[in-house]
């Protein structure tokens, strides 16, 4: 018996969320997909470059980040649509929502 829950896309929504985050703590707002597995891995999320570049393209798709292209590995930088779904004035479908905070981000 299966309860229906869909645990990948579970994953795949909190590790876009878990790199939004990463990205609005940087002083450039911007963070290279290598330097992002130590995050995830916080939060046991154990995934290569290439998953985590899928994760990365679909934001860019969603308009939550752009992308740069830096050899093997991308560059990936907060944009509006990404400030507004962390402070939770509009939301982008795929990402999970972040919880309500009473500092804000």
């Amino acid at each position: 018996m299966t309860l229906g829950i869909d645990y990948a896309n579970m994953q795949r929504e909190e590790a876009r969320l878990i790199i939004l985050k990463e990205l609005s703590i940087q002083a450039n707002e911007s963070l290279s997909s290598s330097m992002m597995e130590p995050a995830l891995f916080k939060f046991a999320i154990y995934e290569e470059r290439p998953w985590i570049h899928q994760q990365l393209d679909y934001m860019a798709k969603m308009g939550a980040i752009t992308i740069l292209e830096a050899g093997t590995v991308k560059i990936a930088s907060l944009t509006p649509a990404g400030w507004k779904h962390l402070r939770r004035q509009e939301f982008i479908e795929g990402i999970k929502r972040p919880s309500v905070s009473k500092a804000g981000v």
